[in-house]
């Protein structure tokens, strides 16, 4: 199935709202096997709407509109997709009943709510509604007498996520004739043209399920598609490939399923009852940013400490100015002091410490890209990964991959991996 985002909305044109929703969606289709040819953005037009649609109608077999379902007058994404698909509208009981809910009709708690409002709960006619859990436009899917599938969405990236997620996305397992599931096996540690030699013959043949890498920043995600009558029967098709490319690959995927390596990091902490602190240089906090937006950090989590300057590294981590002086701030020892004094200074089982040279500039000693990450252990040992993450690389880029480099060695290290 291929698929046409159309996004409706003049703000989206003149640049006052990024479309977000054509990112989310096309990720979420994609879990679902189903391609995204086209992405339109249109503004409110009825016009112009109507001959994106007659387009859309023409080449690809899914169209999703997302935005155009509000209360206001130039709100006709319903109306011109109804009328372009010949489909006639009636008005939705549910809808209406869940529109007076939220406005809190009947009840001490009561808003206004003006009578436009309910032109948000005419939907085509023998629809599949969408009812909103966090907004007041529903929306809905159909499939049309020449076999297009055909989604209307709010545009509001908080609803529309919600309603895929509640309603969309079992609608497209049905349309799509038959059950679609997947699995995203993650990995960190080779590149993307390196696990596409070693499973070039694999990607190639398989049919049903399918498997395909989608590069992610400094890491590579391999997803793993199935079309089924049942969950069990997907099951039993993905898991001799999930077994396949685990063995393939080894001990360079970090999970399947799993949201990121700190996601992992945070559950293996966890499961044993142990702890980290880290203390950055050159990416600023990041590390301790990333791991305390999971629920649940502060349980395996002592603290962050972000030492920019080489005062800041001697004054709060005890950083020998001596070996500052000899080796320079973006070093080896340098780096082991911070994970070391760091864990011993914060109580914790494990120590992280990243130090290097994020640019734009050098530092005059060592090319832009040069990072060093450093663990150290409950046992007393310390590691080292000396990194070139390349001088033509931008800091976001560096910063974000010397973080993955530090998560992956906590991860290695508490599964008894080789760490570097």
């Amino acid at each position: 199935m291929n698929a046409e985002l159309i996004a409706v909305g003049t703000e989206l044109l003149l640049g006052n709202i990024v479309n977000t929703n054509a990112r989310d969606l096309s990720i979420l289709l994609s879990e679902l096997g189903i391609n995204v040819y086209w992405q339109t953005v249109v503004g409110d037009n009825p016009a112009r709407l109507r001959a994106v649609l007659e387009t859309a109608r023409a080449r690809a077999d899914l169209i999703l509109t997302t935005g155009g379902l509000g209360p206001t007058c130039d709100d006709l994404t319903k109306q011109i997709v109804a009328d372009v698909f010949g489909k006639a509208l009636y008005f939705d009981k549910q809808a209406e009943a869940d529109l007076r809910a939220f406005f809190c009709i009947g009840t001490d708690h009561s808003r206004p709510m003006t009578e436009n409002n309910l032109q948000q709960c005419w939907l085509p006619e023998g629809c599949t509604p969408f009812y909103n859990t966090c907004g007041t436009a529903p929306g809905c899917g159909f499939v049309t007498e020449d076999g297009k599938t055909v989604m209307i969405l709010p545009g509001p990236p908080k609803e529309m996520n919600a309603m895929m997620r509640h309603g969309g996305m079992d609608f497209l397992r049905r349309a799509s004739g038959g059950q679609i599931w997947s699995h995203n096996i993650m990995t960190f540690g080779m590149g993307e043209s390196h696990i596409e030699s070693l499973l070039r013959e694999q990607m190639n043949s398989l049919q049903n399920p399918t498997l395909a890498p989608y590069a992610k920043e400094g890491e590579v995600r391999l997803r793993v598609t199935a079309r089924a009558e049942s969950a069990p029967e997907a099951e039993a098709l993905m898991s001799p490939v999930i077994a396949m490319v685990r063995a393939q690959l080894g001990d360079v995927v970090y999970g399947v399923d799993t949201d990121s390596l700190e996601k992992t990091v945070l559950e293996l902490l966890r499961e044993r009852g142990a702890c980290f602190a880290a203390a950055e240089s050159c990416t600023g906090g990041l590390i301790a940013k990333r791991f305390t937006d999971l629920p649940g950090a502060s349980a395996v989590f002592r603290g962050g400490v972000t030492v920019y300057t080489n005062e800041a590294k001697t004054a709060l981590l005890g950083v020998d100015p001596a070996v500052l002086a000899e080796h320079s701030a973006v070093s080896v020892p340098v780096a082991m002091e911070l994970a070391d004094n760091v864990r011993e200074r914060l109580g914790a089982d494990y120590g992280l410490g990243v130090t290097g040279v994020a640019g734009p500039e050098s530092d005059g000693l060592h090319p832009v890209g040069t990072v060093f990450v450093s663990l150290s252990t409950p046992e007393g040992e310390t590691f080292v990964r000396a990194l070139e993450l390349g001088e033509r690389s931008d800091r976001s880029r560096i910063r974000t991959l010397a973080a993955n480099h530090a998560f992956d060695m906590l991860r290695r290290r508490i599964l008894g991996l080789q760490v570097i």
